[in-house]
């Protein structure tokens, strides 16, 4: 398969991408919450459950991989990259180290991990993947993001990306402002922006062939204090704008992070956004919590379980499909989830 080809199979109708890639210090708050230790043999039993779900089949076309999972063998015998390609679904990895501080300014980030990529890359190649993801974290506040921030995160993203479609791998790009705050949907839609604007002036710059790329983007949404909030209606409106406008149209597949948003809330935005989507792009989502919350819940009531862990994530996961072809109804959600 093409790079073309890959990226729309991750973002094909009714499928989306299932960000499983949480660090072990990341997934060791989510285990916290529900009094699971954690332990390898934990992590592993949660995700190889989710990933030999009946929602793999029909609603999964990629996961994305932490580095300690990819090179997991499972219980049932496939490695966890093999599991997933045996579903159908194609693995993926996320090869950024993390955002750390950005020198010279004020409370913002960096994202790195570009140091060795190219070896990292080969190698996680071997072991499968197919497409990569990088993440770049802006904050909005009266003074944020900088220039500096937006600048140096373009940069590096598309350096990254570059590298990726060495490779021989799909990039997902993924500039995200983050909804802590007490700003408005405008200011909200001004940074994102700025934001994709930059990001896609350096992927130009970098060579970066954008129709073998997903871009991985926040919804255009207040901050989580804002007290002025939006309707479903008007995220769906301010975003589809926001994404006409500064993202180019030969850009295959648009996944949208779920960032904070309950599993509810990023099903019905989701759902707003494809109702009135009349553009090229394929547009799904690219769901961590958005996806798992209820599975791991079911796992902290009982680990041996498999048959209610796996219920809860085909249930959401069923969801977010709909969801994805602008089908989904507060009405379904409950009927499904009885």
């Amino acid at each position: 398969m093409n790079l073309n080809d890959i990226a729309k199979k991750m973002c094909a109708k009714g499928k989306g991408i299932l960000a499983a890639d949480e660090s072990t210090g990341t997934i060791a708050k989510r285990f916290k919450s529900i009094n699971v230790e954690n332990l390898e043999k934990n992590r592993l039993t949660f995700r190889q459950t989710l990933f030999n779900s009946n929602a793999m089949k029909n609603y999964i076309g990629g996961v994305i991989l932490f580095d300690e999972t990819i090179r997991q063998k499972t219980t049932l015998g496939p490695s966890i990259p093999e599991l997933i390609s045996n579903h159908g679904a194609i693995p993926g990895i996320k090869v950024d180290t993390g955002a750390k501080p950005l020198a010279g300014s004020d409370d913002e980030t960096v994202t790195e991990g570009l140091d060795g990529l190219r070896e990292r890359l080969k190698e996680y190649y071997s072991l499968g993947a197919r497409f990569t993801k990088w993440r770049a974290v802006y904050k909005i506040s009266d003074k944020l993001p900088s220039s500096q921030s937006i600048k140096s995160n373009a940069h590096a993203l598309a350096r990254y990306a570059a590298l990726v479609q060495e490779a021989k791998m799909v990039p997902i790009v993924e500039p995200e402002v983050l909804m802590d705050g007490s700003h408005n949907i405008d200011k909200c839609y001004q940074v994102t922006t700025n934001v994709l604007n930059e990001c896609y002036n350096e992927l130009k710059i970098h060579k970066v062939d954008l129709e073998g790329t997903v871009l991985k983007p926040n919804m255009v949404i207040p901050g989580s204090d804002c007290k002025d909030k939006s309707t479903p209606g008007e995220i769906a409106k301010k975003t589809l704008e926001c994404l006409k406008k500064n993202v180019p149209s030969n850009v295959p597949g648009i996944a949208f992070l779920s960032g904070g948003q309950s599993e509810i809330e990023s099903s019905k935005n989701l759902n707003e956004i494809n109702k009135i989507n009349d553009t090229n792009f394929l547009i799904t989502f690219s769901y961590g919590r958005g996806l798992q919350a209820s599975a791991l819940k079911e796992f902290g009531k009982n680990q041996e379980n498999i048959e209610n862990i796996q219920k809860a994530f085909n249930h959401r996961a069923k969801m977010n499909s709909l969801s994805s072809k602008g089908e989904w109804s507060e009405n379904l959600e409950k009927e499904s989830a009885t």
